[in-house]
């Protein structure tokens, strides 16, 4: 409706109206053996302490931040993963370890690699790197690991043609591994503020957290 106010709007100027003087014009009765000034003061001060406590609650500017080892923990998860590829190679991908990117906006994600292999002998070891962009699935109400790539996928002493091919197939277990893997699902609660619904917004990764910002629907 035109000239109609948001919720956060309205309450914002409520609350910039708060003042002592708007008190002399309480429709409530003083008691008995109170002086004017005495009650005016009183009645002031209840209802100032009772406007701040309402605006202290809004969601001005709110966001939600994760600290770097939940997001690790959040990510062990997903691990350990066995995966048979190039239809002779068994890989066996453990021990994540996560590492913050905030110039890029993205993490990293490295791990353990050990593959089987049909040529005899002990199995080979090796890393695998992965960085990867956030975003908010609305589905599920998570924050995801979402478009990762493969840095680097290296095997110490495979054959040099089976490295060329197991690079090529590290990035189909990038994406069937970690495309979409939540790190954190908010509850409902936590994106209802002063009885208004926020929408997860802008996600920014920092040295050693990350932050979503809070937005009205």
């Amino acid at each position: 409706m035109p000239g109609s106010l948001h919720p956060d709007q309205r309450i914002r100027q409520q609350c910039d109206g708060l003042a002592p003087q708007d008190t002399s014009r309480l429709p409530c009765r003083r008691p008995y053996g109170l002086t004017r000034r005495r009650w005016l003061a009183l009645a002031g001060a209840t209802a100032l302490a009772a406007g701040l406590a309402a605006c202290a609650g809004l969601p001005f500017g709110n966001d939600y931040t994760f600290s770097e080892s939940q997001l690790q923990r959040a990510l062990e998860r997903k691990f350990p993963f066995d995966r048979r590829v190039l239809a002779v190679l068994d890989v066996n991908l453990s021990h994540p370890r996560l590492t913050l990117l905030p110039e890029r906006n993205r993490l990293a994600v490295s791990v353990d690699a050990t593959v089987t292999h049909p040529f005899g002998g002990a199995p080979l070891s090796g890393m695998l790197a992965i960085d990867s962009a956030l975003a908010y699935d609305p589905a599920t109400m998570s924050v995801v690991l979402r478009d990762p790539e493969v840095e680097t996928f290296t095997i110490d002493g495979l054959p040099e043609r089976w490295s060329r091919q197991l690079n090529a197939a590290g990035a189909l277990i990038a994406m069937q591994l970690l495309q979409d893997a939540p790190l954190y699902t908010f509850k409902p609660e936590q994106l209802t503020v002063g009885g208004l619904t926020r929408q997860p917004g802008a996600i920014t990764v920092r040295s050693h957290s990350v932050t979503v910002k809070l937005e009205s629907r």
